[in-house]
């Protein structure tokens, strides 16, 4: 098992923030719809460590990958408990973190909320334009997965359920606009959690 890499430390940690329980948030989507970007500037703005997914992968998941073959549920059952073990260390450090993974499968998410122990808000990336895609991820120079994974990426993508806490957001807009509308939907979804009674919290 590969050591969990440290997470992105941002300069402000110590501002104040709003009197929440701890909380994570986890930015989903295929390859080439942003998360990364999205996902380091939520965690500026919410004063805490950004955590970058990929960094996560075995080095025998990220040669799989790097040779064409998509990862299969048993390379990405111990890749995600390896996330959710960084994000719930960290956010209950600093009250709050922000990780980059795609999450395609809903399995995976509930894998995911259910490992973090604490509150767990997805941000979903969407967009229906594979070819904007594909050009996002051909014009990635310093990163493992080849565009040709991308095919098998869509096609294991699950849609979010009414139940799941999430919000979807147009990977194609600007990303000022994706960082605003995610904060401030962060900012209502974590206001309830503080308003709700400490039995309710243990729920979420």
């Amino acid at each position: 098992m590969p050591p969990s890499p440290e997470p992105t430390r941002n300069p402000s940690n110590d501002a104040p923030r709003v009197a929440v329980p701890p909380y994570a948030v986890i930015v989903m989507g295929v390859s080439g719809s942003g998360k990364s970007t999205l996902g380091a500037a939520l965690a500026r703005h919410l004063h805490c460590d950004f955590l970058e997914g990929d960094s996560f992968h075995s080095a025998e998941s990220v040669a799989k990958m790097r040779s064409g073959q998509p990862l299969d549920d048993q390379d990405r059952w111990p890749w995600l408990d390896r996330i959710a073990a960084g994000l719930g260390d960290a956010a209950r450090t600093d009250g709050a973190a922000v990780a980059a993974c795609s999450a395609l499968k809903r399995a995976y998410r509930d894998r995911l909320a259910e490992a973090v122990g604490m509150p767990l808000l997805f941000v979903f990336l969407d967009t229906k334009d594979s070819g904007e895609l594909a050009r996002r991820l051909v014009h990635r120079t310093d990163h493992y997965m080849p565009a040709t994974l991308l095919a098998s990426q869509l096609e294991t993508l699950e849609e979010l359920g009414p139940d799941e806490r999430a919000i979807t957001l147009d990977a194609e807009d600007a990303p000022d606009r994706l960082a605003a509308e995610a904060r401030a939907w962060i900012g209502h979804e974590m206001a309830d959690a503080a308003d709700a009674p400490e039995h309710a919290r243990r729920r979420s």
